[in-house]
């Protein structure tokens, strides 16, 4: 059983307007890969053309976020959530 992970918004327009996908990997960098061949140009919303994860895309498995985990080398286990969320800036000054 492969991991869920949770689209957000403005990214489901590569999946076909689907919310929730299943992708498998061993960790995270391996579902995105998974979630690249699945859904062509993904990768180019979450990576810097450096291969880096884009600064404001925040990954959380299972509510926990991977920055203070092992970042993309996170194990992610069959049935885990993860959550792809972008950030959110902006407001009045």
């Amino acid at each position: 059983m492969p991991v869920q992970v949770r689209i957000p918004a403005p990214l489901r327009k590569l999946t076909g307007n689907k919310d929730e996908i299943q992708a498998s990997g061993g960790n995270i960098r391996e579902v995105f890969e998974n979630l690249e061949k699945q859904y062509p140009g993904m990768k180019e919303k979450l990576y810097n053309p450096d291969g880096t994860l884009k600064r404001f895309v925040n990954i959380y498995i299972n509510n926990r976020d991977i920055r203070f985990m092992e970042g993309e080398h996170t194990p992610v286990h069959d049935g885990d959530e993860v959550a792809i969320i972008p950030a959110i800036a902006g407001g009045k000054s």
